[in-house]
């Protein structure tokens, strides 16, 4: 069907402010979850799913984070002098080839809809993958590459789905979908973050999108919407309204929000206790903590 993806948006202009102090100097995107930092999480996602071109759509002070992924030869000689190959390799996987990244300048925060538009002219005329790194997904098989696997048979828009409290909608983009059990949800609508009484469903949108290009011409004609933010979702949205498919994807594996402190440290403790050599004492450490919660 000529559905291939091979492009990536980043969207990470974001300011972190949820995390302040520590993201007056550091970037949101990478601080650390257990020793690597969120955007390794999602570059390697997304290499799983075949992706070999990076867009990262930044902001002033994200300098830290375009390093992160550049070349340093003084440590990787430190570390052959050393003979540490084992920490080499583990470096060799933050290196990305020369003309792999593009980098683009959201210049004001005026939403998630405006940073992808932002990245259009490197996109073209071809689908494309959105990963927002704050959305942490654990899974066996990588959250991309299973939606990857199905858009491959589907083409269209596809954003991933979940299903969450009543009381959770206003903090997301909602499907209007009937759920009969399967993957593939045929959506029939969209709504940024309605009120619990005014939801059509309680499948939300979590950060992982396949977009056609007629998205980014939607993004064109936006206005802002909820929060008075350009949304993504009402690009979706109006795909659908033009007769376009769009389908939720109910991924298998478990979503963590790193754009919270609650839901980073509950990543932390996961992703600590899935690592053989600091299983044993962090499980030890929480059950012996654990009595004195409550």
């Amino acid at each position: 069907m000529g559905n291939k993806v091979t492009t990536a948006i980043f969207p990470v202009a974001g300011m972190g402010t949820r995390f302040l102090p520590a993201t007056k100097s550091v970037p949101k995107e990478i601080m650390t979850l257990v020793d690597r930092p969120l955007i390794q999480y999602a570059i390697d996602e997304a290499r799983a799913a075949g992706i070999t071109e990076f867009i990262f759509v930044t902001s002033r002070g994200k300098g830290a984070l375009e390093d992160y992924f550049d070349l340093a030869p003084n440590l990787e000689e430190e570390l052959r002098r050393k003979g540490k190959h084992d920490l080499l390799e583990v470096l060799e996987q933050t290196n990305m080839d020369s003309g792999q990244i593009a980098y683009v300048r959201q210049h004001k925060a005026l939403g998630l809809g405006h940073a992808v538009w932002c990245a259009r002219r490197l996109i073209g005329d071809k689908p494309f993958a959105v990963i927002l790194p704050d959305d942490v997904i654990s899974a066996e098989k990588p959250c991309l590459q299973q939606m990857v696997e199905a858009y491959a048979e589907t083409g269209g828009n596809m954003v991933a789905a979940m299903e969450v409290s009543p009381d959770k909608t206003s903090s997301y983009g909602i499907l209007d979908v009937d759920d009969d059990g399967q993957k593939l949800l045929d959506v029939k609508g969209m709504v940024e973050k309605p009120k619990a009484e005014e939801s059509p469903s309680n499948f939300a949108v979590i950060g992982r999108y396949i977009l056609s290009p007629t998205v980014l011409k939607n993004l064109d004609k936006m206005k802002e919407g909820a929060g008075g933010e350009i949304q993504l979702t009402d690009a979706i949205a109006a795909d659908l309204k033009k007769g376009r498919k769009v389908h939720g994807f109910r991924f298998e594996g478990q979503r963590f929000d790193c754009g919270s402190k609650s839901g980073f440290l509950q990543a932390t403790v996961s992703y600590g206790l899935a690592r053989s050599e600091l299983r044993d004492d962090l499980a030890a450490y929480l059950k012996e903590i654990v009595p004195h919660l409550s």
